[in-house]
């Protein structure tokens, strides 16, 4: 199953985006997701508390969360923050 991450994730979307993301995960019967980031304009590092959220959840689940598309800073930013590798991001093309 494939989901797409909305243009803006800040604080004011984090909580609403979290909820239906974790909805999504709880909802299907399927053994991985992809997230796609791609679309992600406006962001802030609440973005970044929304992956972590999602990756813990999909591991309670018995479930694959890989991560697509992330723009660069956010990648950079996770990076920084020493969680890409435990987000399961992949690294964006230089």
């Amino acid at each position: 199953m494939q989901l797409s991450l909305p243009s803006e994730l800040t604080l004011a979307q984090a909580s609403a985006c979290l909820r239906s993301l974790s909805a999504s995960l709880r909802g299907g019967d399927y053994a991985a997701l992809v997230l796609d980031g791609s679309a992600l304009v406006a962001f802030d590092s609440s973005a970044l508390a929304v992956l972590l959220a999602c990756q813990r959840e999909a591991l309670s689940l018995g479930k694959r969360l890989r991560i697509t598309g992330l723009p660069r800073r956010l990648s950079d930013l996770a990076r920084l923050y020493g969680i890409l590798d435990v987000l399961g991001a992949d690294t964006p093309a230089s």
